[in-house]
């Protein structure tokens, strides 16, 4: 087989399988769209487009599930948790990959233990001592638990990042006499924001589809995610496929967004790449 033809057999191969993964994540989701057109209390007709499209399916589980106070309840969750999330989880990398922190090994090993620890074993004692700090019942109860449950994970993210970092700018920027705040704010900070982008993105998919912390930490429903409300809804209207798909996609819509945004800011990253 000659160069050409193989290389024409890779790119075939490529392609094929990105096309077997693309369909493997779109159908689902044209499924769920054609379903949430249906009538409602009535059998789906699977990816067939209905005769008649309800939409105001998505008005009719938008306002039965009181979705409005629950997407500024999560909005809020959101912006308490993401940005400073991936503020420390940003310092704390950079120090334990660049930095002489002493006991930085230790600190790399405790937060690698914390990768192996699932929220569901920590839920109990957090119940506890967040009502003795007067806490419980309120968004802080989920906004502060949830950036220490995420830093384990956020380090490791940002410390990769950083430990393959160019260190030739890095040491041209010293001989200048640039300080390590200089260092990093001008050098080492724009070389990462492709991991800082997708390390936001995972931060906003898990604080949004957040279930347990807040169905278990809140007692007001209005205080909630769209996940937990999505549950409650469930119960009410489970029987109603029609009106659950046009809930779910009414949750899945602001994930997809910022998805696609921080995704473009991702490539463009990527392909400005560094001074070498």
């Amino acid at each position: 087989m000659s160069a050409a033809s193989s290389t024409l057999v890779d790119r075939i191969s490529r392609v094929a399988i990105l096309m077997a993964l693309m369909m493997f994540a779109v159908i689902p989701l044209l499924s769920m769209f054609t379903a949430a057109l249906a009538p409602q209390n009535s059998t789906p007709p699977g990816l067939a487009w209905p005769a008649d499209p309800q939409w105001h399916n998505f008005v009719d589980a938008w306002t039965a599930a009181n979705f409005l106070t629950l997407f500024q309840s999560s909005v809020l969750i959101v912006l308490g948790v993401v940005p400073a999330a991936v503020a420390m989880a940003t310092a704390a990398g950079y120090g334990l990959a660049q930095l002489a922190v002493p006991g930085g090994r230790l600190i790399n090993a405790i937060l690698l233990v914390g990768l192996t620890l699932p929220f569901e074993a920590l839920i109990t004692p957090l119940y506890y001592n967040l009502r003795d700090m007067g806490l419980l019942g309120s968004r802080w109860a989920v906004i502060l638990p949830l950036i220490g449950l995420l830093m384990p994970f956020g380090v490791f993210w940002m410390r990769a990042s950083f430990l393959k970092a160019e260190t030739a700018l890095t040491e041209a920027a010293k001989l200048d006499g640039a300080s390590a705040w200089q260092i990093f704010r001008r050098i080492q900070l724009p070389l990462a924001v492709p991991a800082l982008s997708a390390l936001t993105i995972l931060f906003f998919l898990a604080t949004w589809n957040q279930y347990l912390l807040p169905l278990v930490l809140i007692d007001d429903p209005s205080m909630r995610t769209v996940a937990g409300g999505l549950g409650a809804f469930q119960g009410e209207h489970g029987t109603n496929i029609a009106l659950l798909c046009a809930g779910s996609l009414l949750i899945i819509a602001p994930s997809l967004a910022v998805f696609l945004i921080l995704q473009r800011h991702f490539v463009k990253a990527l392909l400005q790449g560094a001074v070498k």
